[in-house]
């Protein structure tokens, strides 16, 4: 449950619950940690039984300390907007690095990208964009055009070629969804909120990623902002004010789904909260402007949180 500290006294008092002993306390495991406003932050080893893996949430912990930390409840989001790749599915390793090795390989261009490298890589948003500060910094092949604008051209055709190769993963369902994607998506729109997926990636690649594996009917109301729909990509807010401007929502009433520091930067510009699931390639970057941090969206009896949690989100009180 989602909970602000409004001073440091309030953490220790909660940090003293959890030193005793014969607290219950003493029996939880690190699920996923919450940083309130004050900038303090700390883990939810106070949020599951480690035998029973029943949830209890922080405000049962705290009756029996000296504060009550309590979620006021508010209405819900008026749109749940997700990243795609590392969100939806850990697409990166195994399905984008794979398809730009084998384009690479196809065109002849002696290039590999390891996991290590790509990881690096991913630091930059876009897929075109990788490749040319790629390229840039490492030399551009020899078969490759020397002047600006053809070598913008020869870019499109290696991504449209990979992007090709990533849909054909996607179609063949070799990349399953991560847990709990697809019970959050189905909350979300059961009560009447927009879910939309904003991505850096190519409009066909996110389209197919959708429409495969989240289904037709989730795909007939999900709405896309992609690629090259906005000339600056991630950390740049543009594509998530796009959706906002869109869908006709207020940015201060959207919750973003991400899992990297680049897209963690996009929402927080845009004025939005923001969740992150941390995915293979991010679970090491910095996620201290989070307001919530998990290592999924989870399924029962692994459930992380629902869309009430990211309604808690967007007014949180705590009271002494």
């Amino acid at each position: 449950m989602a909970v602000s500290l409004s001073s440091s006294s309030s953490f220790l008092c909660f940090s003293s619950l959890l030193q005793n002993p014969n607290s219950s306390a003493s029996k939880l495991q690190p699920l996923v940690s919450y940083r309130g406003p004050s900038g303090l932050q700390f883990h939810a080893a106070f949020l599951g039984y480690r035998g029973s893996r029943r949830q209890i949430g922080v405000r049962e912990l705290c009756r029996n300390g000296r504060r009550s930390f309590i979620c006021r409840a508010s209405s819900l989001p008026e749109a749940l907007l997700f990243d795609c790749d590392g969100v939806l599915v850990d697409t990166e390793k195994d399905g984008h690095r794979i398809s730009f090795n084998e384009t690479f390989q196809e065109r002849g261009l002696g290039v590999s990208w390891d996991v290590e490298l790509y990881g690096e890589l991913l630091k930059i948003g876009g897929g075109k964009e990788r490749m040319t500060a790629y390229f840039n910094k490492n030399g551009w092949p020899e078969n490759a055009p020397k002047s600006e604008e053809e070598r913008k051209e020869f870019i499109a055709s290696l991504h449209k070629r990979k992007t090709k190769l990533f849909m054909a993963l996607i179609e063949k369902k070799l990349l399953p969804l991560r847990p709990g994607v697809a019970r959050l998506i189905d909350e979300a729109l059961e009560k009447g909120v927009k879910v939309a997926v904003c991505s850096t990636s190519n409009e066909k690649a996110v389209s197919a990623i959708v429409s495969c594996l989240l289904g037709p009917k989730r795909a007939e109301v999900i709405s896309i902002f992609a690629g090259d729909v906005v000339p600056r990509k991630k950390p740049d807010p543009a594509i998530y004010l796009l959706a906002a401007s869109t869908l006709g929502v207020q940015p201060s009433r959207c919750v973003v789904v991400e899992d990297s520091a680049i897209g963690l930067a996009a929402a927080k510009a845009a004025g939005m909260k923001c969740i992150v699931t941390k995915s293979g390639y991010t679970a090491e970057e910095d996620f201290l402007s989070a307001d919530a941090v998990f290592d999924c969206i989870g399924d029962p009896p692994e459930k992380r949180f629902d869309i009430g949690f990211c309604a808690e989100l967007l007014e949180k009180q705590f009271v002494s």
